[in-house]
């Protein structure tokens, strides 16, 4: 995994493109923001947004429970705190502390019913609404680097991001620390004066 192509063009969205997507998705639909959200806040991959339940829900935890789909074997999961604003978002728009509390079927109902096509094509329309620009980075993928070097470049611990972001290997999420961060730029910025 890298961070820049091999034409040197970046592979994630800045912190400021970051914003500038979720300014966009709130004036989606309900459901098309609530999916860019889930995205913005974990970091997770399209594939394990979309087999989302309302059983992967923790609302008590504070927590989305991903399962990681990319690992060889199924049944891998990852638990990945989320501001209380989401799971209110969430719960309204896609009911879920009532299907919880009701239980039955509709737990295991995935809470957007669209192909992996369908979402990719949502997403590229809130990106180009956000007016992030061409290139490699404007893209899901690049939103999900865009988490991992966020959430370095503020502190998180290596370990922490990994988890979060479903890693097996420390090595594959030590490359968002190689990102130009603020603490770089304010490092660099002593030799400008």
């Amino acid at each position: 995994m890298q961070l820049y192509d091999n034409q040197g063009r970046r592979l994630y969205f800045t912190e400021d493109e970051r914003k500038a997507f979720m300014t966009a998705a709130r004036k989606a639909s309900r459901e098309v923001r609530s999916f860019c959200s889930i995205l913005h806040y974990t970091g997770c991959r399209i594939s394990e947004a979309l087999a989302l339940t309302p059983q992967s829900v923790d609302l008590s935890g504070k927590v989305i429970v991903f399962e990681s789909l990319k690992k060889r074997k199924r049944g891998v999961y990852r638990a990945v705190p989320v501001p209380p604003e989401l799971l209110d978002t969430l719960d309204m728009v896609h009911g879920v502390r009532e299907i919880q509390k009701r239980g039955g079927d509709r737990l295991k109902e995935p809470l957007w019913p669209w192909s992996r096509m369908t979402a990719w094509r949502r997403i590229e329309e809130v990106i180009a609404a956000a007016g992030v620009g061409q290139g490699p980075h404007a893209c899901p993928k690049g939103l999900r680097h865009g988490f991992g070097v966020s959430a370095v470049s503020r502190g998180i611990s290596l370990n922490m991001v990994q988890k979060w972001l479903g890693h097996a290997q420390l090595t594959t999420t030590a490359i968002y620390a190689n990102a130009v961060g603020e603490e770089e730029q304010s490092i660099a910025a002593r030799m400008w004066t």
